[in-house]
């Protein structure tokens, strides 16, 4: 059987904080089927053909080189869900011993399904953007299809695999007054995760300029959200 069929982009071999209780490396896959003004991966999002790909065969055996010293694999991007190669690479990681963290936008819920079912998955990390009616706007995706979130959302409420949602909180697309919502979309989490938004690399320019919310602000909407019943954290301040 060949190489699985990934656009592996590039690799951070060691990371403490990406996997829970795991020290993990990193793969990162290019292209996205979202455009979120607040991006910080454009160059993977909007330029994935000018970035090589690493071979699929070097990164497993890199990876085989280093089990027993890390013990799992974050897949994140991009959007690895899009990868025609994603459950066999996942089948391949999870054959030499090492577990998998997936990254994802949520917007397939039939790719997240199938890894699921298969218990190729320790962890998911699956971002929110916004409460639903400003969903479309923040994943820069006009015609976007809120049932394909919902869906993925309820995968993850029925499946034994840990997970934790998150948003990053982004002045004019996030607000306190949203609790309620936001509440409403990510009910029955384990962890819902306020993520501070860093305006420096945003995909679109004007978002630079954006001054993100004080810790005092993230702080009110992370009490709102618990005082609903959603476990919520508040990260990166």
């Amino acid at each position: 059987m060949g190489s699985p069929n990934m656009h592996i982009k590039s690799v951070v071999k060691t990371s403490l904080i990406d996997f829970p209780n795991r020290l993990a490396s990193i793969v990162f896959v290019g292209g996205c089927n979202f455009r979120c003004p607040f991006c910080q991966n454009a160059e993977l999002v909007l330029r994935p053909g000018e970035l090589p790909d690493l071979p699929v065969e070097e990164v497993l055996a890199s990876l085989r080189e280093r089990r027993g010293f890390v013990d799992g694999l974050v897949i994140s991007g991009g959007e690895p869900t899009l990868e025609a190669g994603l459950f066999d690479f996942a089948r391949e990681v999870t054959a030499l011993g090492l577990a998998i963290k997936l990254d994802t936008n949520g917007y397939r819920p039939d790719a997240l399904g199938r890894l699921l079912e298969a218990g190729l998955l320790e962890f998911v990390a699956m971002d929110i953007k916004a409460a639903p009616d400003r969903y479309a706007e923040a994943a820069g995706l006009p015609a976007l299809r809120l049932e394909r979130i919902r869906e993925s959302l309820e995968l993850l409420r029925a499946s034994p695999c840990a997970h934790e949602l998150r948003t990053t909180v982004v002045p004019g697309l996030v607000a306190v007054e949203d609790a309620d919502a936001l509440a409403e979309l990510v009910h029955g989490a384990q962890r819902y995760v306020l993520q501070q938004y860093r305006p420096d690399r945003a995909l679109v320019p004007a978002l630079q300029d954006v001054t993100p919310y004080t810790v005092r602000e993230l702080e009110e909407l992370a009490a709102r959200l618990n005082a609903r019943g959603v476990p919520t954290t508040i990260r990166g301040v």
